[in-house]
């Protein structure tokens, strides 16, 4: 569902299912309505795509059926967010299929704001699955905003002294 993007200085924000997205969502809403600024929310889906579409009939199919898919996830967060897509403020919604990290920073350009959202990912997940976040920090051409969830009151997070002193200590 590419809607027309707005001209202008736009919010971009990328949405998934992940509870650091929504809160990065949250963030977007509210900067967008101070700022004055369109929100582009965009779900990028990491659905395998053949280098040569043309090549397999069945590759349109896929593409548009991830697509859809995209928009009803984006809305889907908007409603839990927000209760729905904001009336007060220009929202568009962008689906793509490939890589998050390229088409974010694709999408943005000098003089947009780039908003993610980066949660807690364990050591497997950092190893086989690139960080969207860091990819977009590095390569995006407009200033980028990384949104991380507040860490729950029964989670303390461990302290730097703390955390060295594990680290260091030796275990024999």
């Amino acid at each position: 569902m590419d809607q027309e993007l707005p001209g202008g200085a736009r919010l971009i924000v990328g949405v998934d299912e992940s509870p650091a997205a929504r809160w990065a969502l949250a963030w977007a809403i509210g900067a967008a309505r101070l700022r004055r600024m369109a929100l582009v929310a965009v779900h990028v889906s990491r659905a395998p795509v053949h280098p040569f579409p043309e090549a397999l009939p069945v590759q349109h199919a896929i593409r548009a059926g991830e697509e859809a898919r995209c928009t009803e996830v984006v809305e889907g967060v908007f409603e839990d967010v927000a209760g729905g897509v904001p009336d007060d403020i220009t929202t568009v919604v962008v689906a793509r299929v490939g890589d998050p990290g390229y088409h974010l920073v694709d999408l943005a350009r000098e003089g947009d704001l780039l908003v993610l959202g980066r949660g807690r990912r364990g050591l497997l997940s950092r190893v086989f699955l690139p960080s969207t976040s860091m990819y977009c920090a590095r390569h995006a051409r407009t200033t980028v905003v990384i949104v991380q969830p507040p860490t729950p009151p029964d989670d303390p997070e461990m302290s730097g002294e703390r955390a060295r002193r594990f680290w260091t200590r030796r275990h024999t």
